[in-house]
């Protein structure tokens, strides 16, 4: 659930009324708790916070967070300890036991399935379907996830131990537990178990998964796993699978045991140094100068990002793009950067004759735009906007004139296919005036379908227009919609246009809500986030009241003409498909 970065809403200090109720509500979910630990997790007196977020998928999660670090988090009206909560008291729930490269699975969106359990001789803990609990790895009583029992105890049994086992909330090293101070699991070997060997007699596993995982065991004297365990390990793995498949390009081995001996940052900062030059050599022109600091990032610098890499100063040593170009400006002379006007600096002079930017060879791949960070989730692939065909499915109404097509009610057709059937009934039944060729002679098939009972009377025949205008009319209009890569999915209705509105809030400030982003396939937290960036305003999901798994983005302003910009020129979403774009506020008027 906390894969993905969450969007904040609100930090507030608890009152001393919502702090008693929180202890009420914990001392019920959770009864293992006895008072003094109810006290140290809600004390009277040191700060509690309220933070109010919405989750990637737009799900409003409220975390209760103490001494920075979040306790427990409430979702749908259930409590639900983080990772930090159950370090200190990790008997708070019952816990199932599994082995680490199966917690890499989890930590990647993954629930855990029965077939990765490890079953103690005491057997499985004795939950109920829905029931809150926690996972651990063999030799850590620590948990490292929280989430829901798939089944009970007792199914899982019957079920042959196969299946969902847990539905998996949290875990350690998501974005939850990144929004607290980011420690590690603690030392908390199990009682029963300590110093004694993994094996059968002691665990009800296969040998196969035992052989699976046998490099991230520890020797029998050593009772915990670090955090080799969690990352290290697997890390050595994927090396060894890369060298192994690379053996048949000896440069790119070269290149690769280069990269080896490099640390991230160092890569991240190489990246956006050949970027840098890049943008400046082929990208930036004189008369471009003064250039906003953001627009050369976003428009230049993130276009030379070579393809299949993805630029990202915060991963890199500077952190900020304005760190970064201050390094460029002392250290290499290349740009002169300024403070045109407050908080807002500018490239103001380029040294097109420095010798690190003349001797700078541009690569020969020709320009991929990569994905800004900004503009996208961190791994997605970049956004194509789908194809939307309209289509219409024959209705009761019109069925008698669709039959010696062998068309039934139901069936979906192009508005071409409606054309054409509907010209040769009319050359089949000989309805075209003889008179004039531009009029269809009104039989009573066409009577019934096409005609209302106030004009059986009064119209004998149509133009061709309209006869085709009223086939449409009468039929029930559908649209298509495929995603690049994906199979085409038809539904019913009209296609919703994407909904820019401008609303009131407070006295006198605007904000500008965003609808129907979800129909596009566009995610609304990445677009909130692009436009944030964009427009230096804050921005909020909330969820659509009545509208099932759709969210609506506000950001503050009337930045209509913004975010029709972001839409029509970086998404590519057609003009028709956009609604609300004329609100924008005229150029010179104030907004």
């Amino acid at each position: 659930m906390f894969a993905k970065t969450f969007r904040i809403k609100s930090n507030t200090v608890i009152k001393g009324s919502d702090r008693r109720k929180l202890k009420a509500d914990i001392s019920v979910a959770f009864p293992a708790l006895s008072a003094d630990e109810l006290s140290e997790l809600v004390p009277n007196k040191e700060e509690l916070n309220v933070v109010k977020i919405y989750a990637h998928k737009g799900d409003a999660v409220t975390l209760y967070v103490l001494h920075k670090n979040p306790l427990f988090f409430e979702l749908d009206k259930r409590l639900y300890p983080t990772v930090y909560m159950l370090w200190r008291y990790p008997a708070a729930l019952p816990s199932f036991k599994t082995w680490p490269p199966v917690f890499h699975k989890l930590a990647g969106g993954a629930d855990l399935m029965l077939p990765g359990v490890v079953v103690p001789s005491s057997g499985l803990p004795d939950v109920k379907q829905g029931d809150c609990c926690a996972v651990t790895v063999v030799n850590n009583r620590a948990p490292v996830a929280v989430g829901t029992a798939a089944a009970s105890s007792a199914e899982m049994h019957s079920s042959g131990m196969k299946g969902r086992g847990v539905c998996v909330l949290h875990t350690y090293m998501d974005n939850l537990w990144a929004f607290g101070d980011k420690s590690g699991p603690p030392t908390l070997p199990y009682v029963d178990s300590a110093g004694q060997r993994m094996n059968g007699e002691e665990y009800e596993v296969d040998e196969e998964e035992v052989e699976e995982c046998e490099e991230e065991e520890q020797s029998p004297g050593e009772s915990v796993i670090d955090q080799a365990c969690f990352g290290t390990e697997k890390l050595s793995l994927l090396e060894r699978e890369d060298e192994k498949g690379e053996k048949g390009n000896e440069d790119k081995e070269e290149e690769e045991e280069e990269d080896d001996h490099k640390t991230p940052q160092e890569i991240m900062d190489a990246l956006l140094l050949q970027c840098f030059l890049h943008a400046l050599k082929s990208k930036v022109k004189k008369s471009e100068l003064p250039l906003l600091t953001s627009t050369f990032l976003r428009n230049h610098m993130f276009s030379c990002c070579p393809s299949g890499k993805q630029l990202d100063i915060k991963k890199s040593s500077y952190k900020k793009l304005s760190k970064f170009l201050q390094a460029m400006q002392q250290q290499h002379n290349l740009v002169r950067v300024k403070e045109l006007t407050k908080g807002v600096e500018s490239i103001v002079e380029v040294d097109w004759k420095n010798r690190e930017l003349r001797s700078f060879a541009v690569p020969e791949e020709k320009d991929v735009e990569a994905v800004p960070v900004q503009d996208a989730g961190e791994g997605e692939a970049p956004y194509h906007p789908p194809e939307i065909t309209t289509l219409y499915s024959v209705s009761a109404r019109v069925e008698l004139l669709f039959l010696d097509a062998n068309k039934r009610k139901g069936t979906i057709l192009q508005p071409t296919e409606v054309r054409a059937i509907v010209t040769e009934y009319v050359k089949k039944n000989e309805l075209v005036d003889e008179n004039n060729k531009n009029y269809v002679t009104i039989n009573p098939t066409l009577c019934d379908c096409l005609l209302e009972k106030s004009e059986y009377q009064e119209i004998e025949s149509l133009k061709w227009d309209d006869l085709f205008s009223r086939t449409l009319g009468r039929m029930q209009e559908c649209y298509q919609i495929v995603f690049p890569g994906q199979a085409p999915v038809i539904k019913k209705g009209h296609t919703e246009p994407i909904d820019i509105s401008v609303a009131s809030r407070g006295s006198n400030k605007k904000v500008t809500l965003i609808k129907n982003l979800e129909v596009y396939g566009l995610d609304p937290s990445v677009v909130a986030t692009a436009l944030q960036h964009r427009v230096q305003a804050s921005s909020v999901l909330q969820p659509i009241p009545g509208a099932k798994d759709k969210v609506l983005v506000q950001i503050q302003g009337n930045q209509i003409q913004k975010v029709g910009n972001l839409l029509l020129d970086h998404y590519q979403i057609p003009h028709k498909y956009i609604q609300g774009l004329e609100k924008a506020p005229k150029s010179g008027k104030k907004k």
